[in-house]
C-alpha cells in the first residue's frame, strides 16, 4: 500500500472515533488541573491507551503517561500533547477552587493526540517505524513556589514537564517528535509550520526590610514593597536598552506586598520572566534585570534574594517535517491558509525538545478568544480535534511508510543531542545569569 492509500485508511479510522475524540476533549475541558497535579486526566490517558492497545505504558514526570504503539522498529516518532491547564479563575470552566482552566487548548492536544494513536493503529502494519505517544505534564510554567517545594523533595528537577521527561529519560529511545498547539483569532482555517518562540530564564525574587508600625513610627522600618515597587520601574527604565532583533520581554509580578496594612512590610516576593529570542539575549537581560533588582533594594536599604530558575529554551522546529506537515495540512484543508516561520507566542518546553531532537509544534487554528483568557473557546471542533489527529497521523505515515526513508533522512540532517549535555547546558546558563556584583 503506497503512503497515500496508507493516509486516507488512517484518516477513515480517525472518523470513526470523532465523536470519542471530541467526548474526551470536552472531558478534560470540564474538569481541569496544574501542572504536576494531572490526576484526573493522566488517568483519562491511561484507559484510552489501554483501549487503543499501547503497550509498554509508563509514567515519567510525576503525572505524565508514555506508550507504545510498535511497528517495524527501523526509527521512533512521538506524538505528544499536553496534560495540564492554565490559571484563568474567570473562564466558564474553571475550576472553583485552583482557578484551573483549559484557556490554551491543551485538552484539544491531548485528544488529538488520541485521534492520532486511533488513526495509526489501524494502519500499523504499514509502518516501518514506532510511534510513542506521550502526554506531558505541566507545560504552563506556573505555581513557581509548589513547583520548588517539589523540587526541593526530590520529586523533580526541572519546573516544566518536558524538561523533567529529558532529565527521567523519557526520550533516550525517542528519535524525533511533533505535537499540534490551538491557533486563536484567525479568520478562516489556518496553519502555521516552522514557527520559532523565545526561551526565558525563570525567576524568584525576595525583598527583605524590617518591619514598624506603619502609623506610629514608619522611620523605624525599611519597606521591602517600596524596593520592589522601584525594582519593577528599574527594569521598565531597561526596556529602551533591548534591541528590537532579540525580542525581549520581562514582565514582574508580585506574589506577596505585605503581611498587614498597618505593618511596614519586611518580606515581598516577585515571580517574572526575561525572555528572549536567543540566549546570549536572555542572559544579557537578565544580567540587566537583576542589577536593577539589586540597585532598587540597596537604594532603599533593603536586601534582594534572586533565584534564577531553568525556564525554557526558545523553540527551533524541524525544517524538513515541517513541510511534510505543510503539504498535508494543504491536502486535507484545502482553502486553508498555510504560512510558514511565524513566530509562536510565548514561550514552550517544547524549545527544550527542540534542542534535543528534531521536533514540530505547528498551530492548527479553529479556537476563538485570546489565549489564557477567559474568552478563550473552541469555535470550531473540526480544526480543532479532528484535523489535528489527522495531520499528526499523516505526517507519522510520511515520516515511517516504504522503509522510514523520510524519518531517517531527518535523522541524518538532524541528529539528535545527548541528553547529558542537557542539564550542563542549564547549570551554564543559570551560572551565568547573577553574576556577583561589581566592587
Amino acid at each position: 500500500m503506497d503512503r497515500e492509500s496508507i493516509k486516507k485508511a488512517a484518516c477513515a479510522a480517525i472518523d470513526r472515533e470523532r465523536e470519542r475524540i471530541i467526548a474526551a476533549g470536552e472531558a478534560i475541558l470540564r474538569r481541569p488541573e496544574l501542572g504536576y497535579r494531572e490526576e484526573h486526566t493522566s488517568a483519562l490517558v491511561r484507559e484510552a491507551f489501554a483501549r487503543l492497545g499501547l503497550t509498554e505504558v509508563s509514567f515519567p514526570a510525576l503525572t505524565g503517561v508514555k506508550g507504545w504503539l510498535r511497528g517495524g522498529g527501523r526509527t521512533s516518532v512521538a506524538v505528544m500533547g499536553e496534560l495540564d491547564a492554565v490559571v484563568s479563575p474567570r473562564h466558564p470552566f474553571a475550576d472553583p477552587v485552583t482557578g484551573a482552566a483549559h484557556a490554551c487548548g491543551h485538552n484539544a492536544q491531548i485528544a488529538a493526540m488520541l485521534g492520532c494513536a486511533a488513526g495509526l493503529a489501524a494502519v500499523r502494519a504499514h509502518l516501518d517505524g514506532d510511534v510513542c505517544f506521550i502526554a506531558a505534564p505541566a507545560e504552563e510554567y506556573g505555581e513557581i513556589r509548589y513547583r520548588r517545594e517539589l523540587v526541593e523533595a526530590g520529586a523533580i528537577r526541572y519546573l516544566g514537564g518536558k524538561q523533567q521527561m529529558i532529565a527521567e529519560g523519557a526520550f533516550d529511545d525517542v528519535d524525533m517528535a511533533m505535537m499540534v498547539h490551538s491557533e486563536t483569532g484567525a479568520a478562516g482555517p489556518h496553519v502555521v509550520t516552522g514557527g520559532w518562540s523565545s526561551g526565558f530564564i525563570g525567576k524568584a525574587v525576595r525583598f527583605l526590610g524590617r518591619e514598624a508600625h506603619a502609623g506610629g513610627a514608619p522611620w523605624e522600618g525599611v519597606n521591602a514593597l517600596n524596593a520592589a515597587a522601584l525594582a519593577i520601574q528599574a527594569i521598565h527604565c531597561c526596556r529602551e536598552t533591548f534591541r528590537d532583533e532579540d525580542h525581549i520581554r520581562v514582565h514582574p509580578i508580585l506574589t506577596k506586598g505585605g503581611d498587614l496594612v498597618n505593618v511596614v512590610p519586611a518580606e515581598v516576593t516577585m515571580e517574572s520572566y526575561v525572555r528572549g529570542a536567543a540566549i546570549p539575549a536572555i542572559q544579557r537581560a537578565n544580567r540587566q534585570v537583576n542589577r536593577a533588582i539589586r540597585g532598587a533594594a540597596y537604594a532603599v536599604g533593603a536586601q534582594a534574594e534572586i533565584e534564577d530558575l531553568p525556564g525554557y529554551l526558545p523553540l527551533d522546529q524541524d525544517r524538513r517535517m515541517s513541510r511534510l506537515f505543510a503539504a498535508n495540512a494543504a491536502a486535507l484543508l484545502p482553502g486553508a491558509l498555510v504560512e510558514e516561520g511565524l513566530p509562536f507566542c510565548g514561550s514552550t518546553d517544547g524549545g527544550d525538545l527542540s534542542w534535543l531532537l528534531p521536533f514540530i509544534q505547528p498551530t492548527v487554528s479553529g479556537f476563538s478568544g485570546a489565549a489564557h483568557s477567559k474568552d478563550f473557546r473552541i469555535s470550531d471542533p473540526e480544526l480543532a480535534y479532528i484535523a489535528p489527529a489527522k495531520l499528526m497521523a499523516m505526517t507519522a505515515i510520511d515520516l515511517l511508510a516504504e522503509g522510514a526513508a523520510l524519518a531517517l533522512a531527518v535523522k541524518a540532517e538532524h541528529p539528535r543531542r545527548d541528553p547529558a549535555e542537557y542539564g550542563a547546558l542549564w547549570e551554564a546558563l543559570l551560572g551565568e545569569a547573577d553574576p556577583a556584583p561589581e566592587a
